[in-house]
């Protein structure tokens, strides 16, 4: 092979792996959430599995980890016990966190029997996807987590499975 053809094939594969880089960060950047969304947020009210009610605004003040997922999706079940042990470790320093989900109520009850955790959840459904598109994410996909410090302000915002890396590094957040 001549130097050219090889030099032009470094040069293709690197512009690929370039990129495939920045197109992995870009879909992890998300854009702003418009002051609407978070006012759509705090004026939310759900039910809760056992039908207890859900008011959004009783979180405000604390540093909060919104959670949208589905029984139905794998990487929603996947983070969930990372998401719990990081409630577990955190409610008491002020940190809140509740589940939205996305799915059908008997579902939900279902798979909490099964796979329960110590934060609340609450039954979103069809609302709740609204309510996620609101808080920044166009796509609609699952799952999709909010993290806001205690102030009401967005500190990140993830599509996709959370690694536990990213899940440990919020108690690092300026509350």
């Amino acid at each position: 092979m001549n130097k050219r053809r090889q030099w032009l094939l470094t040069a293709a594969a690197g512009a690929v792996g370039l990129g495939a880089a920045l197109a992995w960060q870009w879909r992890r950047l998300s854009p702003p959430i418009p002051p609407a969304g978070l006012a759509q947020l705090w004026a939310s009210q759900w039910q809760g599995p056992e039908n207890q009610d859900i008011a959004m605004n009783r979180f405000q003040g604390q540093a909060l980890v919104i959670n949208f997922w589905a029984t139905w999706c794998p990487p929603c079940v996947e983070e969930m016990p990372l998401l719990d042990a990081f409630y577990r470790e955190n409610r008491d320093k002020r940190w809140q966190m509740i589940g939205l989900a996305i799915d059908q109520p008997s579902r939900v009850r279902q798979f909490l029997n099964q796979y329960p955790v110590s934060y609340p959840i609450a039954l979103a459904g069809l609302d709740g996807s609204e309510l996620m598109r609101a808080l920044g994410n166009e796509a609609g996909a699952l799952p999709y987590t909010v993290v806001l410090n205690a102030k009401g302000e967005v500190h990140s915002t993830r599509l996709g499975r959370l690694s536990e890396a990213e899940i440990k590094a919020w108690a690092e957040i300026k509350l």
